[in-house]
């Protein structure tokens, strides 16, 4: 699995709807899920980003297809880093 971070900022329509953004955060881990990884953790936070997103993924084209689905929803505007952990970056 590759590692990915999603840096996010609420758009107009997400903030309008941040009560509901506990449960809209079960769905990106569901469409995450359908994508074949997971959506590690989730925070709220304060500062540049609204949120930030540490998410499994199988591949590169797996994330990205999750990332439209979840931008096409209108809540989140995203920056998204591929992340590398130590053992990975040696192999680079």
């Amino acid at each position: 699995m590759a590692t990915f971070v999603a840096l996010s900022n609420w758009t107009d329509k997400g903030i309008a709807g941040f009560k509901a953004s506990t449960q809209r955060a079960a769905a990106v881990a569901e469409i995450a899920r359908k994508h074949g990884g997971r959506m590690v953790e989730l925070y709220w936070t304060l500062g540049a980003y609204d949120l930030v997103g540490v998410f499994d993924m199988p591949d590169d084209a797996s994330f990205t297809a999750m990332a439209l689905e979840i931008g096409a929803l209108g809540g989140v505007r995203t920056t998204s880093l591929r992340a590398f952990n130590e053992e990975e970056f040696k192999q680079i």
